[in-house]
């Protein structure tokens, strides 16, 4: 299996440890897998990658992109609600910064790829779980009934580099790796 490349502003995570456990069938992020998704590559491979990386270089030199100052708001199914592939948290302060930013970026970064553009609105969001392959309606039930319980209004960030992540070399527990990063 080919291992995923994605471009995102990771996030100081430490958060994650403090919120509730959630039901056995998610799993939840580690600290250090947390971030907000700038263009997701899929597998592209390494060389397709680092070319999109490319492309960031050459947009941020022409047009810098000044630090993002996020909140965490609602956390939200993602995918199909009844099916949902993760659980993520919207931004409450800087949403309209974060979206312009997605916009402005996403489709250079797809295309230095060489891999579909993504057509939906940009939705920034942070991941906190994912349900396991195992997991049943009623876990994914429970799933929700714990995002609707999480308070996320106190956590903040400042978003101040960009890194290119893959597959994590222990995905049982990491799920990605940063490849190489660049700060804004």
């Amino acid at each position: 299996m080919r291992a995923n490349w994605f471009l995102a502003f990771p996030l100081g995570g430490a958060f994650v440890r403090e919120l509730p456990a959630p039901p056995s069938a998610l799993r939840l992020f580690h600290p250090e897998d947390v971030h907000l998704t700038l263009s997701f590559l899929g597998g592209c491979g390494e060389e397709r990658a680092l070319a999109a990386l490319g492309a960031l270089d050459a947009a941020l030199a022409a047009e810098p992109l000044a630090p993002l100052a996020i909140s965490l708001g609602e956390v939200v199914p993602m995918g199909s609600r009844r099916r949902y592939t993760a659980l993520s948290a919207l931004l409450g302060r800087g949403r309209p910064e974060a979206e312009a930013a997605l916009s402005r970026l996403r489709d250079v970064l797809a295309d230095a790829a060489g891999v579909t553009r993504d057509t939906r609105e940009p939705k920034p969001h942070v991941t906190l779980a994912r349900p396991r392959g195992r997991a049943t309606e009623a876990d994914r039930a429970a799933g929700l009934g714990w995002a609707a319980g999480l308070d996320l209004s106190g956590v903040s960030a400042r978003l101040d580099r960009v890194a290119l992540y893959t597959w994590g070399e222990r995905r049982l527990e990491r799920l990605f790796r940063i490849v190489d990063e660049r700060r804004l």
